[in-house]
C-alpha cells in the first residue's frame, strides 16, 4: 500500500540517540497469514514478546546543531540501502506498490466489462481516494497501540483476502465497489505505520530523510511505468488474472516484512486513546498542526494540471502522445528534484529551502495562462513537480516535532490527509472546468495556491517564533 507520494510532532529540535552496537539479527520466523498465529489483535491481547529492537547497521548521525553555510551533503541513499531492515521494507514496498498499481487497473477494466457503464468504472478507480479519511481518522490510534510489524503485516492480509474474493467469478460489482474500499480504509494505517517504523529503523535524522524520500520516488516512478505495465499484463491475462496476481504480490510484502523487520513493542500500548479524542490530541498542537498543513496544501492544487491534462490536450488539439508527456512531466520533475537534494545537498540547506520552494510550488502553472503548447506545458509542469523536494526538508521537521508515542498516529493522519485532499483537488478541478476554459483553470490555480501556501508558511513561522522549535528550519 504505498503512498502518492506516497506527495509527514512536541516541538523540539531533532535529537538523535546515541548510537549502540549492532546485535545479531532476529531468527526469521514464519509467514503470518489471515487466521493464524498473528491474525487481526484483540484489544485485551498481550504484546508479543521479542528482542529489543536493534539496527544491523551503522546507526543515524548523531543530531545536528545549527547548520552552517559549508555544510557537506548528508551520507546519500546508497547510506540508507546499507540497512538490512530498510532493504526488506523496499522490497516489501515495491511488491505491494504493484499490486496496487495493477488492482487499480485490473479492477476499473472489470467493472466496465460486467457493466458497460463509464460512471461505475471511474466511481471503481476514485473509491481508491476517498475512504482514506475515514481509515486515517478512525483507525489512526492501531499505529501506536499494536506493535508495528503486526499491523504491517496484517493490513498487506488484509488486502490480499479483499482482492482474492474479487477474483472469484460469482463476485457482483457491488461486492467488488465494498472490497475496493476496504484496501483503501487500511492503507493510510499501513502507510504511517511503515513511515513511523522507517524512524526506529534509521533513526531520526538523515537517513530517515533519505529512506523516505527513496519511498516517494518509487511512488512516483509508478505513475510513469506502473499502469503501462499493467496495460501490458491486461493484454495476456484477463482482468480477473491480474487481480491474482495483485493477492500474490500483497502476500510476498507480508511474507518480506514478517521475516525481514524486527519485532517492536507498540509505541503507547492499548492504554493509550484509540478514539477520536486520540486523534484531537495529536491536531490540538499548533506546530503539529501548521506541519501537516505544508504537506497538505502543495498536493491539493499541484493534482490540478493532471487531473486536466485530457481536457487540455483537447483544448489545444494535440495528439494521444502529446496527452503522455503532460502526464509524465510532473512525476519526473518530482523524481529529478528530490534525486538532486538527497544526493547533493546537506540536511541544513535542505532544510532552509523547505518554505522557499512550497510556496512556489505551484507557481508555474502561471505559465497555462496563454495556453501554451506541449513544450512549454510540460515545463511549467516539470518545474513544479521538481520543487517537490521541500519535502526532504519537511520530514525532518516533522518526526522531530511529533512525540515518539504518538508518532504512528500522527503520520497516519498525514498520509489520508494527502491522498485525500488529492482527490479533493481533482474533483474542484473538474468542477471549475465545467465553468471555464481549463488554461484559466490551470492558471488560477498557480495564483491561489500560492496565496494559500503564503498562508500555511505564515503560520508555520509563527510556531517556529512562538515555540523556539527547530530554530535550525531558517538559515536566519
Amino acid at each position: 500500500m504505498p503512498e502518492n507520494n506516497t506527495r509527514t510532532p512536541v516541538t523540539v529540535p531533532a535529537h538523535t540517540p546515541a548510537p549502540t552496537p549492532p546485535a545479531p539479527a532476529a531468527a526469521p520466523a514464519a509467514p503470518a497469514r489471515a487466521g493464524g498465529p498473528e491474525g487481526p489483535p484483540t484489544r485485551g491481547a498481550v504484546p508479543d514478546p521479542g528482542p529489543a529492537p536493534t539496527r544491523d547497521a551503522a546507526p543515524a548521525p548523531a543530531a545536528e546543531g545549527p547548520p552552517t553555510r559549508g555544510a557537506a551533503p548528508g551520507p546519500g541513499y546508497r547510506a540508507v540501502f546499507a540497512v538490512r531492515e530498510f532493504r526488506f521494507v523496499f522490497v516489501a514496498h515495491l511488491c505491494s506498490l504493484l499490486g496496487v498499481v495493477v488492482s487499480e487497473l485490473a479492477l476499473t477494466v472489470l467493472v466496465y466489462d460486467m457493466t458497460g457503464s463509464p460512471l461505475l468504472s471511474s466511481l471503481t478507480f476514485a473509491l481508491g481516494f476517498l475512504p482514506y479519511l475515514v481509515g486515517g481518522t478512525l483507525l489512526a490510534g492501531l499505529a501506536d497501540r499494536l506493535p508495528p510489524r503486526r499491523i504491517l503485516v496484517v493490513c498487506d492480509l488484509v488486502c490480499a483476502g479483499c482482492v482474492a474474493v474479487m477474483v472469484v467469478p460469482a463476485t457482483p460489482v457491488a461486492v467488488l465497489l465494498v472490497l475496493r474500499c476496504a484496501v483503501a480504509v487500511v492503507s493510510p494505517v499501513f502507510n504511517g505505520t511503515r513511515m513511523a517504523t522507517l524512524a526506529d529503523i534509521l533513526g531520526e535524522g538523515d537517513l530517515f530523510v533519505l529512506g523516505r524520500s527513496l519511498l516517494r520516488i518509487v511512488s512516483q516512478s509508478a505513475l510513469l511505468t506502473g499502469f503501462a505495465a499493467g496495460g501490458v499484463l491486461l493484454t495476456v491475462v484477463p482482468p480477473r488474472g491480474a487481480l491474482a496476481v495483485t493477492a500474490a504480490t500483497f502476500l510476498a510484502s507480508a511474507l518480506l516484512l514478517r521475516i525481514g523487520t524486527v519485532r517492536r513493542p507498540a509505541r503507547a500500548g492499548e492504554a493509550a486513546d484509540g478514539g477520536l479524542s486520540g486523534t484531537w490530541g495529536v491536531l490540538r498542537n499548533r506546530r503539529v498542526r501548521a506541519l501537516m498543513l505544508m504537506f497538505w496544501v502543495p498536493p491539493l492544487f499541484a493534482v490540478v494540471p493532471e487531473a486536466l491534462a485530457a481536457p487540455y490536450a483537447d483544448e489545444i488539439g494535440v495528439s494521444t502522445a502529446a496527452l503522455g508527456l503532460l502526464m509524465c512531466a510532473l512525476p519526473v520533475g518530482t523524481i529529478a528534484g528530490e534525486l538532486f537534494a538527497g544526493s547533493f545537498l546537506s540536511a541544513a540547506t535542505r532544510s532552509r529551502i523547505v518554505l522557499p520552494l512550497a510556496v512556489v510550488g505551484v507557481l508555474p502553472y502561471l505559465l497555462y495562462g496563454p495556453r501554451p503548447g506541449v513544450a512549454l506545458a510540460a515545463v511549467a509542469l516539470f518545474l513544479a513537480g521538481a520543487t517537490g523536494a521541500y519535502t526532504l526538508g519537511l520530514d525532518a521537521w516533522f518526526v522531530a516535532a511529533v512525540p515518539e508515542e504518538q508518532r504512528g498516529r500522527a503520520m497516519t493522519l498525514m498520509t489520508a490527509g494527502m491522498m485525500t485532499v488529492q482527490g479533493v483537488g481533482m474533483a474542484g478541478a473538474g468542477i471549475a472546468a465545467e465553468f471555464a476554459p481549463v488554461h484559466t483553470v490551470v492558471a488560477g490555480t498557480g495564483v491561489l495556491g500560492t496565496l494559500c501556501l503564503l498562508a500555511a508558511a505564515a503560520e508555520l513561522r509563527a510556531t517556529e517564533r512562538r515555540d523556539g522549535a527547530d530554530r535550525h528550519m531558517t538559515s536566519r
